[in-house]
């Protein structure tokens, strides 16, 4: 068993693909699949799936990729710590981002951390938050902002969360609960909403909350996309709980109104996370310590709802 036939079988288990592979690992798709082949001879199982339109792990490769995943990463940071003595020259940072960051700029850390490190590789992967903790757990990111649910929480990851945020209700300007200063689930039980799509925390949250109320909400239409849910909101055609920085987003002039939710009252956080028990390669230690530095919890509680004597916020 070699390390560059364990590399390129990672390479495959990621992009599906015998000739994305060999392009990613610089080499002919032939000699690719040759070493494969010759990997699944020693081990004596097969380890890849292959049809004419596409190609797939088996348990078996499962099983090794991850292994494999884990001995490669711990390779490259034994090869940066021998570097540490001339300082962070080279390596890979890959970070992970979900969607929906609000106030959380990481475009601010990334821009610094390549200024003091221009050699050292950058890959942002966006997705929701339990994808990003399932690539944190084999290795396929090494840092990620993510929102903690119970499936995140629950295996094998460090998390320091850098801000806790609270939803709001956003309506048409015109709606008959557009004047209210505080909004309940069970008020929304009858409107149609505008929801991020399956698997993003936002909408779990809403699906719970309405649970809670006793009703199941009605998605008129779906999109991860805070602007655009924004205006649909705004056109009347429907309602929606976003995080109170996305409502109040700079610069719009949609047509609505930010009203406070009650009874649930809701809150996303957005947490930094890794994987619990890695040693960190330098260059993601490095850039671990830059983001919280740029992410004091202190720094960011403007985003928590305002005391009540003060007017709901208006668009």
């Amino acid at each position: 068993m070699e390390l560059r036939q364990l590399r390129y079988l990672v390479a495959l288990a990621d992009e599906q693909s015998f000739t994305r592979a060999a392009e990613r690992e610089h080499i002919a798709q032939p000699a690719l699949s040759q070493q494969i082949q010759k990997l699944e001879q020693e081990l004596g199982l097969p380890l890849v799936e292959r049809t004419t339109r596409r190609v797939s792990i088996t348990d078996a490769g499962n099983l090794l990729v991850a292994r494999a995943r884990r001995i490669l990463t711990e390779l490259e940071s034994a090869r940066q710590e021998l570097d540490r003595v001339r300082g962070i020259q080279t390596g890979h940072v890959a970070v992970g981002a979900m969607n929906t960051m609000g106030p959380v700029d990481i475009t601010l850390v990334l821009a610094r951390y390549h200024e003091l490190h221009p050699r050292v590789e950058l890959t942002v992967r966006e997705d929701n938050s339990d994808a990003l903790a399932e690539m944190l757990r084999v290795d396929v990111l090494d840092l990620a902002f993510l929102s903690v649910t119970e499936r995140v929480e629950s295996h094998g990851l460090a998390l320091q969360q850098i801000l806790l945020e609270e939803l709001v209700v956003v309506l048409p300007s015109n709606h008959p609960l557009a004047d209210r200063e505080q909004i309940r689930m069970v008020d929304l039980a009858q409107e149609e909403f505008i929801s991020y799509r399956e698997g993003a925390r936002l909408r779990e949250l809403l699906v719970g909350a309405a649970d809670e109320a006793g009703f199941t909400p009605r998605i008129f239409l779906e999109s991860n996309e805070s602007r655009r849910i924004r205006r649909l909101v705004g056109r009347g055609l429907g309602v929606a709980i976003l995080p109170r920085s996305h409502a109040i987003g700079v610069g719009t002039n949609d047509p609505i109104a930010v009203v406070p939710l009650i009874e649930p009252a809701l809150s996303r956080d957005i947490t930094l996370a890794w994987r619990s028990g890695r040693r960190l390669p330098p260059a993601v230690s490095e850039f671990l310590t830059l983001a919280r530095e740029a992410f004091p919890p202190e720094g960011l509680a403007r985003w928590q709802r305002p005391p009540s004597t003060e007017a709901s916020p208006r668009a």
